[in-house]
């Protein structure tokens, strides 16, 4: 094995995730020599990152070395580690489509990017992507690992195993530390003193234990604690990612299902058929659901990063800060052999008893010089298995498309969808997607692109 790693970055163009996790990866001493190829097709945003991480680099006193390429072969080349953060289309045009479409027929949406019909269409237009870079990993980094953070992560790590099965891959998400960090301040107990059992589907998956370890070695229930805070009005405190986005909609399905969901109120709210409803605002209002939440997103982070490249440009040294991403850890402990425990997203193959093989599950993961090694959390409480298994049922259908290169499969996935089936009738589903399809255009496979729509007409 050779000294120091090399870690391929592909859609390193997005400069802050790129900071975040490159600047962890060399902070740890066993990574701060390493090889990073930054890879991106955008080359004036791949030329920002690479300026970004070579101040790093100056600023740590580090030896690594940080390369830029616009070939995804060339930066795949020898690779120990893959990192993949990209967005097929971006948020102009194609997260725009995926929300106005929808709109013209009376449904809304919050994120788009997970399930519904706009994390469906994501999924066409990033899968194939993903796919094209598997083909270049076997090719020229056989025994690399990927850490893929590319929504819709569910249907993105089902589909990679059932084309690429010999891909060594998870697929990360910080959600369940992440969530586990706001019920601390919530609770106004210490982040480091909760111990947690958390198993589902990614942004679906729940705590069946939520404890914290007491100083004399016990540990305390923390579920009565949480109902008794949402009950008095003491939680959800304001959300200290996003104060537009209270909690108020995982408290309630606490109390209507008995244990706390991992992703936020405004992911959620767009998962299930009972938030989002015409004509209900009184509904919306109550749980305060932020409708088109993710473009508003966007556009911040937009003029966000024109601010803070410009203040970059501007100030000689650079702030850094370990963010809450898996990624260094689990070079780390593969790199090191140094055992480390995070929850990752794999495929369902003896891990939970009650939801279909091959599935993509959000799981307890040991992670050491063996790689990642998934294990077994076996049967979530019944009602927790049906909430997920209606947005597997979707993902499943959004795979079979990509795998047989049938588009009815993507009208049937958005039948079978809770969120749009609740709000839209079959007609309306199916002229949906049809406008969808044609206004993606060349963003979808040739496959997936109004010219074969007479093949569903």
């Amino acid at each position: 094995m050779p000294q120091t790693p090399k870690i391929t970055f592909i859609g390193a163009g997005s400069s802050v995730f790129m900071r975040n996790i490159v600047g962890d990866i060399l902070q740890r001493p066993d990574l701060s020599d390493a090889h990073v190829a930054l890879m991106d097709i955008n080359a004036e945003r791949l030329a920002e990152s690479k300026a970004i991480a070579q101040r790093m680099v100056e600023t740590l006193g580090c030896g690594a070395q940080i390369t830029s390429h616009t070939n995804q072969r060339e930066a795949l080349t020898g690779a120990h580690f893959v990192v993949v953060a990209f967005q097929i289309g971006g948020y102009d045009p194609c997260t725009i489509t995926d929300f106005e479409i929808p709109k013209k027929f009376g449904l809304r949406q919050t994120i788009a990017d997970t399930l519904g019909i706009g994390g469906i269409m994501r999924g066409l237009r990033t899968i194939p992507h993903l796919w094209s870079i598997c083909e270049d990993m076997l090719n020229v980094c056989p025994d690399a690992t990927m850490l893929q953070y590319v929504n819709p992560m569910a249907m993105n790590t089902w589909a990679i195993a059932r084309k690429y099965p010999q891909i060594k891959q998870v697929g990360l998400c910080h959600s369940v530390q992440g969530t586990a960090q706001e019920l601390a301040r919530d609770l106004e107990i210490d982040p480091k003193s909760i111990r947690y059992e958390c198993a589902g589907i990614n942004h679906i998956a729940f705590y069946t234990k939520l404890e914290q370890q007491m100083p004399d070695g016990t540990r305390r229930d923390l579920y009565p604690d949480l109902h008794a805070a949402y009950h008095s009005g003491r939680a959800p405190k304001e959300n200290m990612h996003n104060p537009r986005c209270p909690n108020l909609i995982r408290y309630e399905m606490m109390t209507k299902l008995g244990y706390f969901v991992t992703e936020s109120s405004e992911h959620f709210a767009e998962y299930v058929p009972w938030f989002i409803k015409d004509g209900r605002e009184d509904i919306i209002d109550k749980y305060q659901v932020q409708l088109d939440e993710y473009p508003k997103r966007c556009v911040e982070q937009i003029a966000n990063w024109a601010e803070e490249r410009e203040h970059l440009a501007n100030h000689d040294e650079m702030e850094l800060a370990e963010s809450h991403e898996y990624a260094s850890e689990i070079i780390n402990s593969i790199w090191t052999g140094t055992p480390f425990v995070i929850h990752g997203n794999v495929p369902n193959h003896g891990l939970i008893d009650n939801l279909p093989t091959g599935c993509a599950v959000e799981v307890a993961c040991l992670v050491d010089g063996n790689g990642v090694q998934p294990t077994a959390f076996g049967a979530l409480p019944p009602q927790l298995a049906a909430i997920m298994q209606s947005s597997v049922t979707v993902q499943g259908l959004v795979v079979e498309a990509l795998m047989t290169e049938d588009p009815q499969y993507i009208y049937h996935a958005a039948m079978m969808d809770p969120h749009t089936a609740a709000e839209l009738e079959l007609d309306q589903i199916w002229a949906l997607v049809d406008d969808l399809r044609v206004a993606h255009g060349d963003w979808l496979p040739l496959w997936a692109r109004p010219s074969e729509a007479a093949k569903v007409a």
